[in-house]
């Protein structure tokens, strides 16, 4: 087996990813505080396709050094815009029929690993909350369902950015297999 070169990988450039048609997954980032996390997110952004990114409440925004660190350049691919009131923006897609997805630990959620099947005629939105508080209460509340990475450490969370990963690989997955 040979490890491929970056010139060997055919990455698309600029101009054609912002031309291709995007993955129906909206990402919410909710009072985020590490910026490193938040460039994180946006480059797994980039990696699946996603339509785009909200940035709400305390969240930073590009252009910020630090998030550009780890985004490596797909700040300036994935659409993003800020928001600073989520509850607005979870009411406003809501009423544009996307299918509102907080990741969280909650009484009665869904395991990830449990779910098979997602109505791909809707489009759907993934909430990440803040990384001691998690998601809101109030957001919780208004999401269609609560997602939940099953964890069998001693730990009881996974850090933003690897949880991102998680759920938006399986949801990527499960879009495309319809």
């Amino acid at each position: 087996m040979k490890k491929l070169k970056n010139s060997e990988l055919n990455r698309i450039d600029v101009s054609t990813f912002k031309s291709i048609k995007k993955t129906p997954l909206i990402i919410i980032l909710d009072n985020i505080r590490s910026l490193n996390n938040i460039g994180s997110i946006f480059r797994t952004s980039d990696a699946f396709l996603i339509e785009k990114i909200y940035l709400c409440g305390i969240t930073a925004t590009p252009p910020n050094r630090k998030i550009t660190k780890t985004a490596i350049g797909s700040t300036e691919t994935v659409e993003w815009e800020y928001i600073n009131d989520i509850n607005n923006l979870v009411e406003n897609l809501i009423n544009q029929e996307v299918k509102i997805w907080s990741v969280e630990q909650a009484v009665k959620s869904s395991k990830l690993k449990d779910l098979k099947s997602i109505d791909t005629d809707k489009k759907h939105a993934l909430i990440f909350g803040n990384e001691i508080d998690g998601v809101s209460q109030e957001v919780v509340n208004k999401s269609h369902g609560v997602i939940e990475i099953s964890q069998y450490g001693t730990k009881h969370s996974l850090n933003i950015s690897v949880a991102a990963g998680i759920v938006i690989w399986k949801f990527y997955n499960l879009i495309k297999s319809n």
